[in-house]
């Protein structure tokens, strides 16, 4: 039996928790990765999440003056990259579920004096808190698969865009050569967590993002489900064998 076999149970990496309960373990491992961020995207793409980053703000379709909604925007990289290309008559609003990745996002950028043109709202991407047509790009990096309800999640993207927007969802997805997964699963599963405990002191949050990582949808299924919420015009492009996928939808 899967979990969409077990009325109110979901995912937490390859374990089935209570729903109500996801939101709440996932908060407690981001809160705990929280400091280490870019060493936890370091040690899982082996410093790779920096070029898959600069190509999913350079490719996003965003003008000078856009309103930009970066939702589970962590430590502010994604903002960040696309704040120059809005540039200073643009703004960006950085969303995040998890107060203590909003503060050192909030923190950081501050650091980086990138103080003027960002906003920080702490939000659940299941249900914004933002009006109809807020937005004319919606972007969502590394973080749709620790969402509980990504319909909800896609339905909430779609309607807090301008018609003719874009939604953007860089995410880990399905690696596509065969000879390569077990070399994949080796570094996820063996090396990730064991780096876990020798750099952050936490092998069990990085267990848990390997595994949500093998229980998101692939490229074809989050596809459809863009369809599903209303997105038009939707497609994908693998980066790195399909290690990590980018899809796009528009609103009609």
């Amino acid at each position: 039996m899967n979990e969409s076999d077990k009325p109110g149970t979901t995912d937490f990496g390859f374990r089935d928790v209570p729903t109500g309960e996801k939101q709440k373990l996932v908060g407690q491992v981001f809160s705990s990765v929280a400091r280490n961020y870019d060493l936890m995207n370091d040690l899982m793409s082996l410093g790779i999440h920096r070029v898959w980053k600069r190509y999913f703000t350079a490719t996003a379709q965003v003008k000078r003056g856009d309103r930009v909604l970066d939702l589970a925007g962590g430590t502010g990289d994604i903002a960040a990259l696309l704040k120059d290309r809005v540039g200073e008559a643009g703004g960006i609003v950085l969303g995040d579920i998890n107060g203590e990745m909003l503060r050192v996002g909030r923190d950081r950028m501050t650091d980086r004096g990138r103080v003027r043109g960002f906003e920080y709202v702490q939000c659940n991407a299941e249900a914004l808190p933002f009006p109809d047509a807020s937005f004319d790009l919606v972007t969502i990096a590394f973080g749709l698969r620790n969402v509980t309800d990504k319909d909800a999640a896609l339905r909430e993207m779609h309607r807090v865009l301008k018609v003719g927007g874009q939604a953007r969802v860089l995410e880990f997805s399905e690696v596509k050569p065969e000879w390569f997964r077990p070399i994949y699963d080796f570094h996820s599963f063996q090396v990730l967590p064991r780096l876990g405990r020798l750099f952050a002191n936490d092998a069990d949050s990085y267990q848990y993002l390997a595994e949500s990582i093998r229980k998101h949808p692939p490229q074809d299924v989050l596809k459809a489900m863009m369809d599903g919420a209303g997105f038009a015009r939707t497609r994908y492009r693998n980066l790195s064998a399909g290690i990590v996928a980018v899809h796009d939808g528009y609103k009609a």
